[in-house]
């Protein structure tokens, strides 16, 4: 066990921005950090992904209140993964908006991908201490469910798989701007671990069918015209077809994981490579992806901090080949 997971040497602060799309619509992003929505109705303000624990969400919080003074009384998770949603607490919502797949995924794995997920990237979890726990829903849907905040319409959706059986997306349905989650990244490098690679790239079509003329992705920068939007929709699909497609080839034709990953990391490189997260995540989208493949496990595995440590060291000398 010689190397330690590639996120921990990103210690780096990143530059905060704080990016107006529309009138009472921001965007917090962080050069590739995870992203927060905000969106600001006639009398309360609601938050999209909340930061990875109360101590960070308080610079959301901050930054709110530089430009209202309305409660925030709504906060939307669009997924489980702990870096999105244990800020939570600190906005003290009256409603907390999940997926009815994200609440079993909480249910199934919660406490567990919480542990595995500050093991990997801890820079991402500043102040854990302040965490009190999961973070529950309050109010769980199926398929879609509008909030209107006055006059403001909010369309929060589960428009199909991808990144987690789970994924919310928030539609601004007279502003047409779209707050995707992880389902799109921009300039970052997609997370699969706990994907359905067979059926993400369907979803994406679905957003794409929406044609948001503003997007803010999971990662990456706020995108504010139809253009750059298409264009981080198209290379989420891109991506996720090119590792897909050559994992499993790869293990159609007899080969191990190691040898999909050697492959597949240097067939990627050169075009993704200087996408953030490159390495950090390129280890846990093959593994999910060889288990995928051939439908030997058509849904994830729990990913554990024993587990996440066995797969990286497995894969050690094939990294340390391909650097």
């Amino acid at each position: 066990m010689s190397k330690q997971f590639a996120s921990h040497a990103d210690t780096k602060e990143k530059q905060v921005s704080f990016t107006k799309l529309a009138e009472g619509l921001y965007a917090y992003t962080a050069e590739g950090d995870p992203n927060t929505g905000i969106i600001i109705g006639d009398d309360s303000v609601m938050v999209v992904d909340t930061q990875a624990t109360p101590i960070m969400a308080e610079d959301v919080i901050r930054r709110i209140r530089e430009i209202t003074d309305k409660p925030i009384k709504h906060v939307v998770m669009s997924h489980y993964h702990a870096v999105r949603v244990l800020g939570a607490s600190a906005y003290q919502a009256e409603h907390i908006y999940a997926s009815r797949h994200t609440y079993e995924l909480i249910v199934e794995r919660g406490q567990q991908d919480f542990e595995s997920e500050v093991g990997r990237f801890p820079r991402l979890f500043q102040g854990v201490g302040s965490v009190p726990g999961l973070t529950w829903p309050t109010l769980v849907f199926d398929r879609e469910l509008s909030v209107f905040m006055g006059s403001r319409e909010v369309k929060i959706m589960h428009l199909g798989r991808g990144h987690t059986k789970g994924d919310t997306v928030v539609w601004l349905p007279q502003e047409n701007v779209l707050f995707s989650g992880d389902l799109v990244e921009y300039g970052a490098t997609p997370y699969t671990g706990d994907a359905y690679h067979e059926d993400w790239p369907v979803t994406l079509d679905r957003l794409l069918a929406l044609d948001p003329q503003k997007l803010v992705p999971g990662r990456g920068e706020a995108l504010r015209t139809p253009e750059q939007c298409r264009e981080a929709i198209e290379g989420t699909r891109d991506f996720l077809a090119d590792m897909y497609g050559s994992v499993r080839a790869g293990k159609a034709a007899g080969k191990s994981l190691s040898e999909c990953y050697a492959e597949t990391y240097a067939a990627l490189k050169p075009k993704y490579g200087h996408w953030v997260i490159f390495d950090h995540c390129l280890p846990f989208d093959i593994t999910r992806c060889y288990d995928e493949a051939g439908g030997e496990h058509p849904d994830p595995r729990i990913w554990t901090a024993e587990r996440d440590q066995q797969m990286w060291h497995s894969l050690q000398e094939v990294v340390e080949k391909q650097e």
